[in-house]
């Protein structure tokens, strides 16, 4: 039997609360308060409880004398994926810090964000600081861009129509992202910050994008090997490509 198209995926109130207060929680290892994530989320103390005691009854979070940790059984969803895209990356992310010496990231895909889970940071005294477990828009980051290019049409689109207001823009950007799909690597001259730039590729797992190692440092350093770290980024996004398809 066919299943229905139930078109593009959109944000819902309950879900994007209850995300929320796990994030905040995972964010902040002292753990949170009823009041903190009330504030937070500009909700009522009331509504957020029931979310709050459901999580804790059904193990994602934990409570100690009224604060709020992340629980057990987020384990049960973290495991086995996360680790091993993680495991997969680590060597090619060191040689690209050994390489460059510049800040190398593991990035996530996140609902219509981007977060970055594993860094090296360079030893340059003026770098780029990756900030972990922190949700930022996917474009223009150069990971962002790579989940747009590689996603689905209707993620593609929904993005464009939700946060690209101007058509000329939505036709540039949809031009860099095909771009983007045809080299398989992303790059961002100073979209974000001027004085940052940096590239990334995308890592695939049974077909999917499921993650993307980047490269980012000062733009006036970045820009005379940008197309050497591009090519690098690639390839180590490649090799954890590979890596994840040998464990399967």
């Amino acid at each position: 039997m066919p299943t229905a198209d139930l078109g593009p995926p959109k944000a819902h109130r309950t879900v994007s609360r209850v995300t929320t207060i796990l994030e905040l929680a995972a964010a902040d290892r002292s753990g949170v308060r009823l009041a903190e994530l009330a504030a937070a989320l500009d909700a009522p103390r009331s509504s957020i409880h029931g979310l709050v005691k459901g999580l804790v009854a059904t193990g994602y979070l934990r409570e100690e004398a009224g604060t709020y940790r992340i629980g057990p059984a987020i384990n049960a969803l973290l495991g086995a994926a996360a680790p091993t895209v993680a495991e997969a990356a680590r060597p090619a992310m060191r040689e690209l810090h050994r390489r460059f010496d510049e800040t190398v990231m593991l990035a996530t895909p996140v609902g219509d964000s981007v977060v970055y889970t594993e860094t090296i940071e360079s030893t340059h005294p003026l770098r780029y600081s990756a900030p972990l477990r922190t949700r930022r828009p996917l474009h223009p980051t150069s990971s962002g861009k790579c989940f747009l290019a590689f996603g689905t049409e209707a993620f593609r689109e929904l993005h464009l129509a939700s946060h690209v207001p101007e058509p000329a823009q939505q036709e540039r950007l949809r031009a860099q992202l095909d771009e983007v799909g045809r080299a398989g690597v992303a790059v961002n001259r100073g979209e974000t910050l001027p004085d940052q730039s940096g590239v990334g590729a995308p890592i695939h797992e049974n077909g999917a994008v499921v993650a993307a190692i980047a490269v980012a440092g000062p733009t006036n350093r970045l820009t005379e090997v940008i197309a050497d770290v591009a090519a690098a980024t690639k390839e180590a996004a490649d090799q954890v490509t590979a890596a994840l398809a040998g464990h399967r």
